[in-house]
């Protein structure tokens, strides 16, 4: 397998993908927010002075998956069906764990998108809650699986089922 993004000189290339059938495509993509106990506390019971954590994320999350396009120089703006953006508060290990699921109908895959909404999310976690803990890490972000396109499906090893 080649890198796609460089032509046979090397130079960077936006892939050209006319010929391509359209095909549903879906993308799962993980990461998470680690921090001290009193701050995952705090955004869990909604205490956190600057509002809804979480549910700020979400749309921040949702939004940033509709710009990859613009922010991944060689990313396709693609037309998204669907975005979600959830959380678990894992008290256990001290984190907020993000999980983003995009749907499209299209000739390239939403990867990109999964995995910027679910960083955008984690960084937007970090940015409200940076006033009572600096040391927060973001962390782990991941593709879990995808599906659609001629590679077919791709599914992450190891990864465990998401908390309902």
């Amino acid at each position: 397998m080649e890198f796609t993004h460089f032509d046979a000189r090397g130079n960077a290339r936006m892939v050209d993908v006319s010929g391509k059938d359209n095909t549903r495509r879906v993308a799962v993509a993980r990461g998470a927010v680690t921090m001290k106990p009193e701050t995952l506390a705090k955004i869990a019971r909604g205490k956190v002075a600057k509002g809804d954590v979480l549910g700020v994320a979400r749309v921040a999350g949702i939004m940033a998956a509709k710009k990859t396009g613009e922010l991944i120089p060689m990313c396709h703006p693609l037309l998204l069906d669907s975005v979600e953006v959830d959380f678990n508060i894992n008290e256990a290990e001290q984190k907020v764990e993000i999980e983003a699921r995009v749907v499209t109908t299209g000739k390239t895959g939403v990867e990109m998108e999964a995995l910027t909404a679910v960083s955008v999310a984690g960084l937007t976690i970090y940015d409200m809650c940076k006033a009572v803990d600096k040391g927060m890490t973001v962390e782990a972000v991941r593709l879990v699986e995808k599906s659609g396109g001629k590679s077919g499906t791709y599914r992450r090893e190891g990864e465990k089922p998401w908390p309902k």
